[in-house]
């Protein structure tokens, strides 16, 4: 009889996404069916003592704080890369040239540079990569998905547009932490919040051909600590943009991190030729669907409740009715990467598809830096 594998996975970060990925490292083997078992062997941060507490309270065997001793250590099958964006290029090179399987969170990179190299990384060590673009997994969106390839829209998808919102800087006294500075972020909302429908974009429509966008910066200059000098904000506060898809469909979006009285607010709409699908992050169990098939009496938007256990992922959860939250779609992330590191077979979103989506917020970038001059993102 074959001994059950068993993977051990080092973290590197413990902030918020550290934490979030903390908890699905845990959840994962406990709702799920994996193929191997889960040891959360090491947690990596920058300061021991933070580190050793993060460590103990969310489940980790060891604390470290050397991320280049983490990745050399032969005992270690997978790391997971949550640190700011100006270290995830650096980290997954040397985890590939190590060995290591890597998911990595998102974006892939602060530019277009470092996603191909971390793609080049990866391919050369033929190691198991994947990016975390978690609400993928969201099971309303994994529902979208198989709806529009089951035909339910129609033959044709006409529109996409999508709208990420946030407020948490729109304040002038916020301070310049490091998602406003472009030598650590890369960018500022188009990064952190338009991968994000950039992504979805791509995984419930399909690849992108041109796009014309505008950014602005509305908070030019802030302090890093209350009393410090002023610092220049030299990444967007907010961008728009319209495009067209390599189908034909077109293409609308929107991210800001200045809408007063919106924390977390990711919304979407398709419309096809044969309906149409709506979806509110803030109401994540549920998509509304309108199909131009139902009776003239019954026409109308109709609300599904994903809960039930025909629905993605969710046999592993509650009853119908029973609702999941955001931390949900992490720990689908995390299961379906152990089952792609087990298998070898390719899991999306990879370092690839990564790759993509930095070219479509490249063209974002470039466009808004020249007044909404169109930009082709097809090779």
């Amino acid at each position: 009889m074959s001994r059950r594998r068993t993977l051990s996975i080092a973290l590197i970060g413990t902030k918020f996404m550290g934490r979030a990925h903390s908890n699905a490292w845990r959840q994962a083997p406990r709702f799920f069916d994996l193929p191997a078992d889960v040891r959360m062997a090491v947690l990596c941060g920058r300061d021991a003592a933070a580190t050793r507490e993060a460590a103990a309270k969310l489940g980790w065997e060891n604390a470290a704080t050397d991320w280049r001793a983490v990745v050399d250590d032969a005992r270690l099958d997978a790391l997971d890369i949550c640190t700011p964006n100006d270290l995830h290029a650096e980290i997954a090179i040397a985890a590939a040239r190590a060995g290591k399987a890597i998911i990595c969170e998102k974006p892939l990179a602060r530019n277009l540079r470092e996603a191909l190299q971390m793609v080049g990384a990866v391919k050369s060590a033929r190691v198991t990569n994947m990016l975390c673009h978690n609400y993928r997994r969201v099971p309303a969106i994994a529902l979208a998905r198989q709806m529009i390839e089951r035909g339910e829209m129609g033959k044709r998808v006409y529109h996409f547009r999508a709208r990420y919102a946030q407020d948490w800087i729109a304040d002038e006294n916020f301070p310049l932490v490091w998602r406003l500075q472009a030598d650590k972020a890369g960018s500022g909302a188009l990064g952190d919040l338009g991968a994000h429908i950039v992504d979805l974009a791509r995984f419930l429509v399909g690849e992108i051909d041109s796009i014309s966008a505008l950014s602005s910066t509305f908070i030019k200059k802030r302090r890093s600590k209350p009393g410090g000098a002023l610092r220049t904000v030299d990444v967007d506060d907010a961008f728009c943009a319209i495009g067209k898809f390599r189908n034909g469909a077109l293409l609308n979006l929107e991210a800001t991190r200045f809408a007063r009285g919106r924390k977390n607010h990711l919304s979407f709409e398709i419309n096809g030729s044969g309906g149409s699908i709506v979806f509110d992050l803030e109401k994540m169990n549920r998509l509304r669907f309108f199909d131009r098939r139902d009776r003239a009496h019954a026409h109308g938007f109709r609300d599904i409740i994903v809960t039930e256990p025909s629905h993605p992922y969710l046999e592993n959860w509650w009853p119908p009715g029973h609702l999941l939250g955001y931390e949900h779609s992490v720990i689908h992330t995390v299961a379906d990467f152990v089952c792609a590191v087990v298998s070898g077979k390719r899991v999306r979103p990879d370092f690839e598809d990564g790759f993509e989506t930095q070219r479509v917020l490249d063209a974002i970038q470039r466009s808004g830096a020249q007044r909404g001059k169109p930009i082709r993102v097809s090779r």
